[in-house]
């Protein structure tokens, strides 16, 4: 069974994570004084209800343990906040089919019903949300106030999609024949696979659930293995909500059963639809296998951002707005900016500005001190990395401007750096650092502004501040929601970013109408055409002539596929083979 430490601290109380029945209590003999770094945690995890902090998996409604447990460290200290259940492809088996049995029921669930579910579920995290927070920075180590603005985005995902699910209309389509027209009626999918980052391990939860649950659908969690205990927090929630048993279901696992766990979610004949935020690398492992049974695939994958910085921009507007779209969350973000391409004219009083304000307005410290801008990394090999990219650029001839090294409070902690004279061939440039480093390129004209920031496969961000109306560009339409993408920019520059701002890129108080410029290129787990994506359209089966083929294809059964652009409600008697299938097309 799942076991729980006392969370190191100087004087507080001990962190007792509870199952349904009982507290789980340390064991004896197994705390130790820990050095002064830690005082930040007085008013830390120790005051929270012993109902947020689960161990165990929850499945089909319960709390269940696993045969084995792995450890959730603190990443501001290395400390072992708990052990979380270490579910294997057998849970992950179980949970699907838990949620399979659930979804014959749930899509049967009005929409009022459900968006009122949903409802009570936002107005539980807004009632809990201080609590909530903390969770988030003890286990990412992610500055207070930041867990604090995304426990209100997070939550605003499951008001919207509240409101959302009273709105799933459906269509009447002309056909050649005159006396005859088309009706399409949409269902939910079935079960989806949701597979979340540590970086925002409620938010990603929320935006992807949110809309599944609204569709009528039931969903099996995988977290990251850094942050498992926000989706366990968010279980219990959700269960006092009345999200009935089995529609919202968590696996959480360690990185060495994340690819056999992963391979049972994605392979499941009863999962319908898989839905991934995080590296490129994974996302490719995970279509293939989703590949064999055709299952649609919703993913955000790596970024590569640009910001772009032209002679006519406001100097101090441009530094505002690279600090804010470079170090949230100490860089760990997949819209930060992770290449700084500044104009000839305007180069040496940017760098020179950014590195006064990075001294000034950047505070590295515990995740829990009040003036903490900057906390750790997430995990020893996340530092690694940016160590890796800071020397590989410095070999090449790039320039230290500040930082460049591990922090004084050692640990995952590392100094907000600053780089000059960088180039194109260093990794830097090449890859997602995702940490607090900013190499600064040097170009002369757009066209070799643009020739750079178009130097790579994949594109989330970019931004572009300037005092020129012409160069304020706007994103094509999307026509894609798969990431990455590339999409072209209007002149004067093109880049291969799905989402083009002018300056900082700040979280979002509540998700935005549609997923567009604000967020990260109309994805389709985001906003409203979330829940077209969890969606289906059989066709009616007394329209007799067959609807038009989507941009998708037809499926097996002469009805059409629905498209990300579809978004109608369920109903009407009778759906066919296809909606007594439930779960497939």
């Amino acid at each position: 069974m799942a076991t729980c430490l006392r969370l190191q601290s100087c004087g507080t109380p001990r962190l007792r994570l509870a199952l349904p029945s009982r507290g789980l209590r340390p064991r004896a003999g197994c705390w130790a004084p820990r050095p002064a770094e830690l005082r930040a945690y007085a008013p830390g995890l120790g005051s929270l209800p012993e109902a947020l902090l689960r161990t165990d998996s929850f499945l089909g409604g319960r709390w269940l343990p696993a045969a084995a447990t792995f450890p959730v460290l603190d990443p501001a200290s290395g400390a072992e906040l708990g052990r979380v259940a270490d579910c294997g492809a057998p849970e992950a088996r179980a949970a699907v089919r838990a949620a399979y049995d659930a979804f014959c029921s749930w899509r049967g669930v009005s929409a009022k019903e459900r968006s009122s579910v949903l409802r009570k579920w936002y107005d539980l995290m807004i009632q809990n949300k201080d609590d909530l927070a903390k969770i988030i920075t003890a286990e990412s180590g992610k500055p207070l106030k930041e867990a604090q603005g995304e426990i209100l985005y997070s939550a605003h995902f499951l008001e919207w999609f509240s409101e959302e699910a009273r709105r799933v209309y459906g269509d009447v389509i002309s056909t050649p024949a005159k006396e005859k027209r088309a009706l399409v009626l949409k269902q939910p999918l079935g079960v989806a696979a949701v597979i979340t980052p540590w970086n925002f391990p409620s938010a990603m939860i929320t935006r992807k659930v949110g809309a599944a649950l609204a569709a009528g659908c039931t969903v099996v969690v995988k977290p990251a293995e850094d942050t498992p205990f926000s989706a366990l927090a968010l279980a219990e929630l959700s269960n006092r909500a009345g999200v009935p048993p089995g529609v919202y279901n968590v696996v959480p696992c360690s990185q060495n059963k994340a690819k056999v766990v992963g391979e049972a979610l994605c392979t499941d004949p009863l999962v319908s639809k898989i839905s991934f935020t995080g590296s490129t690398a994974t996302g490719k492992v995970l279509l293939h296998y989703a590949a064999d049974s055709v299952k649609r695939v919703s993913m955000e994958l790596g970024g590569l951002a640009p910001f772009i910085v032209f002679d006519s921009a406001d100097v101090d507007q441009a530094v505002a707005g690279a600090l804010a779209s470079k170090f949230r969350n100490s860089g760990q973000t997949c819209v930060c900016s992770n290449r700084f391409l500044v104009q000839r004219g305007i180069h040496d009083a940017f760098v020179k500005k950014f590195a006064e304000a990075m001294k000034t307005q950047l505070r590295v410290g515990n995740g829990f001190e009040e003036r903490t801008t900057q906390g750790p990394l997430i995990n020893e090999r996340a530092v690694e990395k940016v160590e890796k990219h800071v020397s590989d650029a410095l070999s090449k001839g790039a320039t230290v401007v500040t930082g460049g090294k591990r922090h004084q409070l050692g640990k995952n902690f590392f100094e907000p750096t600053l780089l000059s004279n960088v180039t194109q061939d260093m990794l830097c440039s090449r890859e997602e650092t995702f940490g607090p480093l900013a190499p600064v390129i040097k170009f002369d004209t757009e066209e070799e502004a643009v020739a750079i920031a178009n130097a790579t496969d994949v594109g989330l961000a970019g931004n572009s501040p300037s005092s020129l109306p012409s160069r304020l560009n706007t994103p094509y339409p999307a026509t894609s929601t798969r990431s990455p993408v590339r999409r072209g920019l209007n002149r004067p520059a093109r880049a291969p970013t799905a989402n083009w701002g002018t300056g900082a890129a700040l979280a979002l108080r509540e998700p935005p109408p549609s997923a567009g410029a604000l967020r990260k290129a109309a994805l389709p787990h985001a906003a409203l055409s979330g829940v077209r994506d969890v969606r289906d359209a059989p066709r009616a089966p007394h329209a007799k002539s067959r609807v038009p083929p989507s941009s998708s294809g037809q499926d097996e059964g002469g009805g059409s596929r629905a498209t990300d652009s579809d978004c109608a409600e369920t109903g009407g008697g009778g759906l066919g083979a296809q909606a007594a299938r439930g779960v497939k097309e």
